[in-house]
């Protein structure tokens, strides 16, 4: 593909802020000593010194507004953290004013159309068209983004509904290593390059390279699979800086939606880490700053050493859905020898919680977001009793045993008449939410879709007794060791630390498994080792064989090695119809009418103590 040709970046809108600038970022954490702005005389040279901000947000996840869509309320957390793209423009906003609007850019590392019903609505409901703008691409576009990388999770509606996105932005959406398989080059613009004109100096070239991550091939490989592959950062980073600084750029910033710690949850199934924007820093010389993604961690500031070069590289990382703006500053001197040189970096991030809406956003989008308040709040049918998640991580709950009852149904049906419809169907879900519930009465959309709060497809495996054995094993080691039956706090056994979890298993990471004809039942001792924890593996009341064979109901992420669960991504798939998982739990309801407990739910799973039931209490 042609090379992306070098911009004028606009210089978007005007914002009124109330308040002042400067008032504004004093309360979201902004540091004025770390952050000298203008222009100052070099102390070795005489040349003056210019100031560029970079901003950067990532993983915002379809959240344009503060809002909760599944809790109907204002969104709050346990850090009262608040969220979405209103909230980020007025901080743009107030950046742009304290530093002047052409000393800033404004980029994005990814993960921008999926996550919440918003996003959900306008890619499946109501489907973005040339005529109907996503959200995130009006958000966007009104605060003047100036690039944004791909996520990996813009891909699971499919590359045609990403392309419809893409063509709606007034900035490129860039990805290096997102490779077109027939081509072998870039499938979107690997990188932009913005032109930066201080007050009465040389205009500076700024190039941002965007890097997603290789996990995609995996996590969406019914979506991408034989038209685009996605070799590792690294890699391609050697390739693309090298050009960029050949075009021209003077700075180099990259966006990566790869986290800075490296690691992989996809184990060896790819060649190339997951998170990989601290070897990418390490290993590729001509990078000046990360803004990093995927990780949903929150990076103020940390520096890696080019192993090349002895340069040091910042990285930044702004959490997630909005909750932080992070705030690059690179000083630049130039000389007529040299050019432009950096001659400092530091980076921070500011808060969002601090600051109102901004009412241009939010004028813009209200209707979007009522049409999408209203869809979920619609009922779509009724439920016998309440059913709550809230404990599903440590007992057997109906709320689970219902996500694996529409799935195995789901399978079930769609194996009838085939060769393998004599299997018996086993399924796996996993507790997602913990304030999922589905109350007694009517119900919702809403209260359906919190049962599963990600956009994952069903699929099925064939799947043996003794890989059942080694799949619940691993599962097994989200619990921490005890000694004793209890009683325990639920943190006390719950979300173990593991060398790919070091800071503790997330609950997704969880599997439970039911069988839809008969039980599948098992303890897990949890004063056993991992590895050695279940015990009484029985189906129907017989002993689980090592042969016997069973059709597995799981999920895309799953099948395609998320978490990197032993034997399910190398199964045989027997089906697959790429129908989301949480739309047949609305359908299974809308066409049921009613929810009773009573036809799916028993308690076939414990956590024991050399056989006696472990108690948890709070």
């Amino acid at each position: 593909m042609p090379e992306p040709a070098t911009r004028i970046r606009p210089m978007g809108r005007r914002a009124v802020l109330t308040g002042g600038a400067a008032a504004i970022l004093a309360a979201a954490g902004f540091t004025p000593a770390q952050a000298a702005t203008g222009r100052s005389a070099g102390k070795a040279t005489g040349e003056p010194t210019y100031t560029l901000t970079v901003m950067g947000t990532t993983d915002l996840h379809g959240n344009v507004f503060n809002w909760d869509y599944f809790g109907d309320k204002e969104f709050d957390d346990t850090q009262h953290d608040d969220i979405g793209l209103a909230k980020i423009a007025t901080l743009v906003d107030a950046v742009r004013a304290e530093r002047g609007r052409r000393n800033t850019l404004l980029i994005d590392a990814g993960d921008t159309i999926q996550g919440t019903p918003l996003a959900y609505y306008y890619a499946r409901v109501e489907p973005i068209t040339k005529q109907r703008i996503h959200p995130m691409a009006a958000a966007m576009n009104a605060i003047g983004f100036d690039a944004a990388a791909l996520g990996n999770h813009e891909f699971n509606y499919g590359i045609p509904l990403l392309r419809t996105f893409e063509k709606q932005l007034d900035f490129p959406l860039l990805g290096a290593n997102a490779v077109d398989q027939r081509t072998g080059q870039p499938a979107f613009a690997p990188y932009t390059v913005r032109t930066v004109r201080f007050e009465g100096a040389r205009p500076l070239k700024v190039g941002i390279l965007g890097l997603t991550n290789p996990g995609i091939a995996i996590w969406d490989k019914a979506n991408v699979e034989g038209q685009m592959t996605f070799p590792g950062l690294v890699e391609q980073a050697r390739v693309f800086v090298p050009r960029l600084r050949r075009a021209g750029a003077d700075i180099v910033v990259v966006s990566a939606h790869s986290g800075a710690d490296t690691s992989s949850s996809y184990g060896d199934a790819l060649p190339y880490p997951e998170n990989a924007s601290t070897l990418l820093a390490e290993e590729v010389p001509g990078i000046d700053a990360v803004l990093v993604g995927h990780a949903h961690a929150e990076i103020p500031q940390r520096f890696v050493t080019n192993k090349e070069t002895g340069a040091q590289v910042l990285l930044t990382e702004p959490s997630y859905w909005g909750r932080r703006l992070s705030l690059i500053d690179l000083d630049v001197r130039w000389s007529g020898r040299q050019g432009w040189q950096v001659v400092a970096k530091r980076s921070q991030v500011l808060k969002s919680n601090t600051v109102p809406e901004d009412t241009e956003i939010v004028a813009l989008l209200k209707g979007d977001h009522d049409k999408v308040v209203t869809y979920v709040n619609s009922p779509v049918g009724t439920s016998k009793e309440a059913m709550s998640a809230a404990t599903a991580r440590y007992e057997d709950v109906p709320a689970l045993d219902f996500v694996n009852f529409v799935q195995a149904k789901a399978v079930k049906d769609a194996l009838a008449g085939t060769a393998d419809a004599e299997l018996p169907v086993l399924s796996i879900a996993a507790p997602f939410n913990r304030d999922a519930a589905i109350p007694a009465g009517q119900v919702s959309v809403r209260d359906v879709a919190g049962l599963y709060i990600y956009d994952n497809t069903l699929l099925a495996v064939r799947f043996t007794g003794a890989q059942l054995k080694d799949y619940l094993e691993l599962s097994a080691t989200y619990f921490k060791q005890v000694t004793g039956s209890g009683p325990f706090a639920p943190d006390d056994v719950t979300n173990a630390p593991t060398p790919t979890a070091p800071s503790g298993t997330p609950d997704y990471n969880y599997d439970v498994v039911s069988g839809l004809d008969a039980p599948l039942t098992y303890d897990i001792d949890i004063t056993k080792a991992p590895g050695q924890r279940i015990t009484g593996l029985a189906y129907g009341g017989a002993p689980v064989g090592a042969d016997q064979v069973f059709a597995l109901a799981v999920n895309n992420y799953r099948q395609s090695g998320g978490g990197n669960f032993p034997h399910v991504s190398t199964a045989e798939v027997i089906y697959n119809r790429q129908v989301e998982i949480r739309q047949l739990l609305i359908d299974w309801v809308s066409a049921a009418g009613e929810i009773d407990p009573v036809a799916f739910s028993s308690v076939d799973w414990r956590l024991v103590a050399d056989g006696t039931p472990v108690v948890i209490e709070g």
